[in-house]
């Protein structure tokens, strides 16, 4: 509950926080599914933080990709998407582009780039989020939040969409995130000379990883366990580019259209003797998981060992999301990614699918009606 708009009373705690930040804290082999692979662990510490903030306006800088920031005057009780339509308003961004764009809880690193810690959840306050970190490095950043390049067009109707895109592909090429060989930047440069926007978008939408979010290097068992590997998330697909132990470097990608299902996991090292670091500074270990269809009759489990673990689950959720809605016809204009399903049946708690995909399993992870590159795997009877 927000509370008066204008008022100081502080945001009522709630009994549920303490409950659920217990049966997350299991450590091992975590099961609270539903809210370790989504990402809300975090959010609830936030949550929980919230109970000793009063509810007052404060000022807010939200990142753009071209390092500017926009200060926006928020309450500490606002949620995202009071965030989100507060900074759309200060950049004049119409409210039929919102949708397009999401706030993003980013690390900045040494060389000026971006770690990605998660996509803010709807029900999140990202002023909480940001100052309970205490820590500068992290930062609330504006980015696109769709998949498909075929949206740039709606995006590149208005004067600010137009811009707020072509300063995050400037920022992805700039970082790398995009390649680019020697004749392409000699005439993206061009382009940018002629202030071409349009043009240049469309150039660098030929190019390769354009739409992708790359992470940070992390560790992977396939081929082999303890390879390490860069994954770059984009075009419904997780790209691995793989070093071998050998130093070979290989490449592959995994459709997100044959991944039975996925899990997240955490973990903390146990002790060994007197010597060793106290459990409250043991380091939790995040993997990933997905079973993916290789070929006809053969799942196989790829794993991920990567602190960027609960932002890889969030991607691959919204891109499920994303084909829904254009399965149905639907668009993303509005601010929430949603279309309604049939469901196929009651959700599995048991089922990692059903877990992963949350309360509405039954019609988030229905993969068999989605645009599959192959024979999608057996799920439970409702995925």
């Amino acid at each position: 509950q927000h509370g008066d708009r204008h008022g100081t009373s502080p945001v009522p705690p709630s009994p549920l926080v303490p409950k659920l930040l217990s049966l997350c804290a299991g450590g091992a082999g975590c099961q609270c599914s539903s809210l370790c692979q989504r990402g809300w662990v975090p959010v609830l510490f936030s949550v929980q933080e919230t109970q000793q903030i009063p509810t007052e306006e404060v000022l807010l800088e939200v990142l753009l990709s071209n390092g500017q920031k926009v200060k926006v005057t928020i309450l500490t009780s606002d949620q995202t998407e009071d965030v989100l339509e507060a900074v759309a308003s200060k950049l004049d961004l119409p409210d039929d582009l919102v949708g397009y764009f999401s706030l993003f809880l980013v690390r900045e690193t040494k060389d000026g780039a971006f770690s990605f810690v998660r996509k803010l959840q709807e029900f999140e306050l990202p002023y909480v989020s940001v100052t309970s970190l205490h820590n500068p490095e992290f930062q609330i950043i504006l980015r696109k939040s769709y998949w498909d390049s075929a949206y740039d067009d709606d995006v590149m109707e208005h004067r600010v969409g137009l811009n707020l895109l072509y300063a995050q592909t400037v920022s992805d090429i700039e970082h790398g995130w995009i390649l680019v060989n020697k004749e392409q930047h000699r005439q993206l440069k061009s382009l940018q000379e002629k202030v071409s926007k349009k043009e240049f978008i469309r150039l660098a939408q030929t190019l390769k990883y354009y739409g992708y979010l790359k992470f940070d290097p992390c560790v992977t068992d396939f081929p082999e366990k303890g390879c390490h590997v860069v994954v770059s998330a984009g075009n419904n697909e997780l790209n691995f580019q793989v070093r071998l132990p050998n130093e070979q470097i290989k490449e592959g990608s995994f459709k997100v259209t044959r991944m039975r299902c996925w899990r997240v996991t955490s973990s903390v090292p146990m002790n060994n003797g007197p010597s060793g670091s106290s459990p409250g500074k043991s380091e939790v270990k995040l993997e990933l998981a997905f079973e993916y269809l290789m070929s006809k009759d053969r799942l196989q489990w790829v794993t991920i060992t990567s602190p960027q673990a609960i932002m890889l689950s969030i991607c691959l959720q919204s891109m499920v999301d994303e084909l829904m809605v254009k399965k149905s016809g639907g668009s993303i204009r509005k601010a929430v990614l949603c279309v309604p399903v049939p469901s196929r049946g009651i959700p599995d708690r048991s089922c990692p699918s059903c877990s992963a995909a949350g309360p509405d399993a039954g019609r988030q992870r229905d993969l068999q009606q989605l645009p599959a590159q192959g024979p999608a795997g057996a799920g439970c009877q409702c995925c």
